[in-house]
């Protein structure tokens, strides 16, 4: 394979983990942000209400109530989405409607004593985003939120210098806070997907098991059935791979049956599905190709199979293509089909490819 293609090819692979895992921060986030977004909402009535009852405000209570209600919409919509980017957008509008209300709560009282509530909203937020820029952004809404009331109000030094101080030790807490979170998100996320990869994956090639394959294979089915797609299935089969054990090792017959899973990836595209069946016998769907497009495919992995070399001679394989004929035709029906067709170019001399 082209050194272009290895790389273009590596590089989807890059940037499916890369939303792979950005779904699965959304999953496993997106009940904690939803939680703490109701308190958020909780906390800023309560906060409202205690404002009331200790001092008076030049605002009506309604303009101070105003935050609330887009509040309470925005944590609402967080317990239903679970798309990264949506999930991400919502919690910094969160954000900013929180900022917003705290600048029409400070309105005639610039003198926060200690602390600003502000300062708080960086350290209660630091472990919610799901990515680097997402955090940036929060943490500039979170500095910036503050100043019109401080920039604003009666000017006083002392007190735009403290504020500065804390919002620099708080937004440095909640960096500290991120980086934690992220790492050991990251770990269990590699950990799981390790452990989803050795269940579903087989231990000697990295293809996918039986099992698996017939899983995902009928997915893929019923969505190109949906569409409106054609369909084929490939049944390849090791050459003489019996004698090969036999003679010179299982360890030979292993590394001929890597090397056949190495040329497979390379040949076949990124949306193909590719199993090991059983012993030397594996399996491809391959979605969206017609049975002459399937062929020249095929064909393609037959001759690619040549260049794998044996103690005994070049490998080679007997291929069986079956085309998805019916709409409602299972891929166990597709697997006998191309499995018979497969058995026809055994029977007609090997190294050769038969069509259901």
């Amino acid at each position: 394979m082209p050194a272009s293609l290895d790389n273009h090819r590596r590089a989807d692979e890059t940037a499916a983990q890369r939303d792979e895992y950005r779904r699965y921060l959304a999953f496993r986030m997106g009940p904690m942000i939803h939680a703490l977004m109701l308190v958020a909402v909780l906390s800023y009535l309560v906060a409202i209400g205690a404002s009331v009852l200790v001092r008076s405000s030049p605002l009506p209570l309604w303009l101070r109530l105003a935050p609330a209600l887009p509040l309470l919409l925005v944590a609402m919509a967080t317990g239903r989405v679970r798309q990264p980017r949506l999930l991400s957008l919502l919690t910094l509008l969160c954000v900013l409607l929180l900022e917003i209300g705290i600048n029409l709560g400070s309105v005639g009282h610039p003198q926060q004593p200690w602390v600003p509530p502000g300062l708080l909203v960086p350290l209660a937020t630091s472990v919610l985003w799901m990515g680097r820029w997402d955090f940036i952004v929060a943490m500039t809404l979170c500095a910036v939120g503050p100043l019109p009331v401080l920039l604003f109000g009666p000017s006083d030094t002392s007190l735009f210098v403290q504020y500065t101080v804390y919002m620099a030790i708080a937004i440095s807490l909640a960096t500290v806070l991120r980086a934690f979170m992220a790492r050991t998100l990251f770990e269990q996320f590699r950990l799981e997907r390790q452990l989803r990869e050795q269940a579903n994956t087989d231990g000697l090639t990295g293809l996918l098991q039986r099992n698996r394959f017939l899983e995902l294979a009928r997915l893929a089915l019923h969505d190109i059935h949906r569409r409106q797609q054609p369909a084929c299935v490939l049944y390849l089969d090791a050459d003489h791979f019996k004698p090969l054990n036999d003679d010179y090792g299982h360890a030979a017959g292993d590394a001929a049956l890597v090397a056949l899973a190495a040329a497979m990836r390379r040949q076949l595209r990124q949306s193909d599905l590719i199993g090991r069946i059983g012993g030397e016998e594996f399996a491809v769907l391959l979605p969206g190709l017609d049975l002459r497009l399937g062929g020249i495919r095929a064909e393609k992995l037959r001759l690619a199979t040549h260049a794998i070399m044996r103690p005994d001679g070049p490998l080679t394989v007997s291929i069986g293509i079956a085309e998805c004929g019916r709409a409602d035709e299972a891929i166990e029906t597709l697997l006998a089909r191309a499995d018979q067709a497969m058995r026809r170019a055994k029977a007609e001399g090997r190294d050769r490819i038969v069509a259901a």
